[in-house]
């Protein structure tokens, strides 16, 4: 795969086909519970019948994100009838009861948080854009996860700042999308008010990054967070003083892209993540911080090198194949308000 700039239907259907191959691809399969005995030992398909695919339970969920994300911006496109039919088998009220029924035992408190809780409700705001009847269905299960940030975050006295599922800088932002999406003004100001608590009097970030493993910038996970909470003029005011050196490309670590030595090893490849990740955030960052701001075309510039960095190893190792399309997606789709 190339590397351009912006998405293209082709670009986009060659996405949801890679998302189409694995959403339903039942092994291999990495699954996420602590067991209470032997009788909660099943197969994937068992216990969760939508999201089953995919190599584990959030890549799916973003998987699925991926192809609601595309039917909405090409509803013409003859992809758009594969993806109908996928939903249709996927979302029924049987099969997102059975994902509920997952959450309900007692030892699935931790299930996935919080990236995959964060994930569940980015896949609904885009459901409740696209329209149909999809957002309906998958509602319950929204509202399941909507919940347990609303019980968990008054509970999490420090953030966690990682490149990796547990960053809660990643989980607060999709979150959002989801709260505005849905009209929950309860959840949104809870969101809003723990991203400020957590990062608002950040300085001088360090950036000491990446870590081996990373697929997230902890530092600019940090700044699209809080480019979702902040007006714009106070963004600004707040980037200058988290990244005073952005316009002069320090720190360095921030505007390299990440080598990566070996795309079958399911946690190097996490670096192509890192790579696409960095580039959604920069095309976010240069947008609000506007032209007029040094920095701004720096974010550009490094956002442009992070997406041909990796883009063209989108496909390619299942170990990879299996989650990258959706922050290619982000990446390329990023700085538009798309």
């Amino acid at each position: 795969m190339s590397s351009p700039s912006r998405l293209t239907p082709e670009i986009a259907a060659g996405f949801a086909r890679i998302a189409l191959g694995h959403v339903t691809r039942p092994w291999p399969y990495k699954l996420d519970q602590v067991l209470a005995g032997e009788e909660d030992l099943a197969s994937p398909r068992r216990l969760h019948p939508i999201f089953f695919g995919s190599f584990d339970w959030h890549s799916c969920v973003h998987g699925y994100w991926l192809l609601a994300a595309v039917r909405r911006r090409f509803p013409d496109h003859d992809i758009a009838a594969e993806i109908d039919a996928r939903f249709a088998a996927a979302f029924t009220e049987a099969s997102v009861e059975g994902e509920r029924a997952f959450l309900r035992r007692p030892n699935a408190r931790g299930f996935e948080r919080p990236y995959g809780w964060a994930w569940l409700l980015k896949l609904q705001a885009e459901l409740i854009v696209l329209g149909g009847p999809w957002a309906a269905c998958l509602a319950p299960l929204a509202a399941d996860f909507a919940d347990r940030f609303r019980n968990h975050l008054p509970l999490a006295t420090y953030p966690v700042r990682t490149g990796v599922h547990s960053s809660t800088a990643f989980a607060l932002a999709l979150a959002l999308d989801y709260a505005r999406a849905a009209g929950d003004r309860d959840l949104e100001e809870i969101l809003r008010a723990k991203a400020l608590s957590w990062y608002a009097r950040d300085l001088d970030c360090q950036a000491w990054e990446p870590s081996g493993e990373d697929f997230l910038s902890p530092a600019l996970m940090e700044a699209e967070c809080l480019r979702r909470v902040l007006p714009q003029v106070d963004f600004r005011a707040w980037f200058a003083g988290f990244l005073p050196r952005a316009a002069e490309g320090d720190p360095a670590s921030l505007f390299t892209p990440a080598s990566v030595s070996d795309r079958s090893d399911g946690k190097i490849a996490h670096l192509d993540g890192l790579n696409l990740s960095r580039a959604w955030c920069w095309r976010n960052i240069a947008e609000a911080l506007g032209s007029g701001d040094p920095a701004a075309e720096a974010a550009r510039t490094a956002a442009d090198r992070h997406l041909a960095a990796s883009l063209p190893h989108v496909a390619g190792d299942y170990m990879g194949e299996h989650w990258l399309a959706s922050f290619a997606l982000l990446a390329l789709t990023a700085g538009r308000g798309t």
